[in-house]
């Protein structure tokens, strides 16, 4: 389209040129011609380079000025046009009232320069001084302000197009540009939601497995070294062993069901444990030997993301107390539901823990990130005078059931 815009200009203008030319072989005449020719060669590059495309338009335009012969303004539309179209609408009103002051100016200059050498050489046209038997000196074959009118006037069209074009092509890029944003955003968010489930899934892969496996590995090694002195003791706890297996298979089907969901393979949809399964959670522990003692206070809340909170912490930590505290003599846990906070302690007394090294450290930070979703805080550490300490606080859902203290 550049290239058939710059013939359509470049075409006429070089043959009427060479016309005149062979007519009139000037200096004038081939100065014009070169100044058409490089101006038409200019509009090649007006998408890319509209400013100085517009400024080479307009020297070239000024120039057929002072030459005698109608203003050569063809190219100066065109560039008014990309500059409205590929720059803006301000740059598109500048460059207008460039083109409307630049042609005022040289027409007044040259009736002020010119106007007297006419009367001087007994009413010859100036024109004919300048460009060589040129008739006329005006543009339109009119006085100045009616060639200065004319030339403004033709701009002003060309520039109300192109403000207009370019204002609906800029809301279309605009539009595109808005699309791909969303896009971009859209593939975003499903990344982070995607990180997040990945996440939610490892923490209750390590919550299940971590817990299983610790109970199961315990027990196993408990039958183990009563198979031969209590054979009936090293039976309950294999039973045991057993159960605790079919509990984790269990609870790994109920979480690969919500990842097959789209696949209909009918797996399980039971809820998630939460404060009722605490009291089984307990005996589990104390079956593998952990001398477990809880006490919860206050009036438990309904919602399920809560207790499945409160289970989990639990969970882990008497997890980390069978690995890592085998030599405690008692293990405290306490659970507050108080007004807006729950907070849980759980302690162990065991002067001597096992290395932390045996573990990855994900299933604290996967707890600290749980509590995080309430705005709550998660400490552990050793406490004064010997033993480890979790500690979990964070706010509640204004919705409890009736209060059910008890101690175990």
């Amino acid at each position: 389209m550049d290239a058939v815009i710059a013939g359509v200009y470049l075409v006429p203008t070089i043959i009427i040129g060479i016309v005149w030319m062979f007519a009139d072989p000037t200096w004038q005449n081939a100065l014009r011609l070169g100044l058409s020719a490089f101006a038409g060669a200019a509009l090649l590059l007006r998408r890319r380079f509209p400013v100085a495309v517009f400024a080479i338009a307009l020297v070239a335009m000024l120039a057929t000025l002072f030459l005698g012969h109608e203003v050569d303004f063809v190219a100066v539309l065109v560039a008014l046009y990309a500059i409205a179209v590929y720059r803006s609408a301000p740059a598109a009103w500048i460059a207008f009232g460039v083109v409307s002051v630049s042609t005022a100016a040289a027409l007044g200059l040259g009736v002020l320069l010119f106007g007297g050498a006419a009367a001087q050489l007994g009413g010859e046209s100036p024109a004919a001084v300048i460009a060589g038997d040129r008739s006329t000196y005006e543009p339109f074959d009119s006085n100045p302000t009616a060639s200065w009118i004319t030339v403004v006037l033709i701009s002003l069209f060309w520039v109300l197009i192109g403000i207009n074009i370019g204002n609906r092509r800029r809301y279309l890029v605009a539009l595109i540009d808005r699309a791909q944003q969303l896009a971009r955003e859209r593939d975003q968010q499903a990344v982070i939601a995607a990180a997040a489930e990945r996440g939610r899934i490892a923490r209750e892969m390590h919550d299940i497995v971590s817990h299983s496996l610790t109970v199961m590995i315990t027990l196993a090694d408990g039958s183990s070294r009563l198979a031969e002195t209590s054979p009936e003791r090293s039976a309950d706890a294999m039973r045991m062993v057993a159960e605790t297996g079919r509990s984790a298979l269990g609870d790994m089907r109920r979480l690969l069901g919500v990842l097959r969901a789209a696949e209909g393979d009918g797996a399980d949809r039971e809820p998630q444990p939460g404060i009722g399964e605490l009291g089984e959670l307990v005996e589990r522990f104390r079956a593998a030997g952990l001398p477990v003692r809880i006490t919860v206070t206050g009036a438990a809340p309904t919602d399920t993301g809560q207790q499945l909170t409160v289970f989990r912490v639990v969970q882990e930590a008497l997890t980390n107390a069978l690995r890592y505290a085998a030599l405690a003599t008692a293990v405290d846990v306490k659970i507050a539901y108080e007004t807006g906070a729950i907070s849980i302690t759980v302690e162990d007394d065991a002067a001597v823990h096992g290395a932390s090294g045996q573990g990855t450290g994900r299933g604290l930070l996967g707890l600290r990130e749980r509590v995080g979703l309430y705005g709550g805080t998660l400490e552990a550490g050793p406490r004064s005078g010997g033993g480890w300490r979790l500690r979990a606080v964070f706010d509640t859902i204004e919705n409890h059931t009736d209060n059910r203290g008890d101690t175990q």
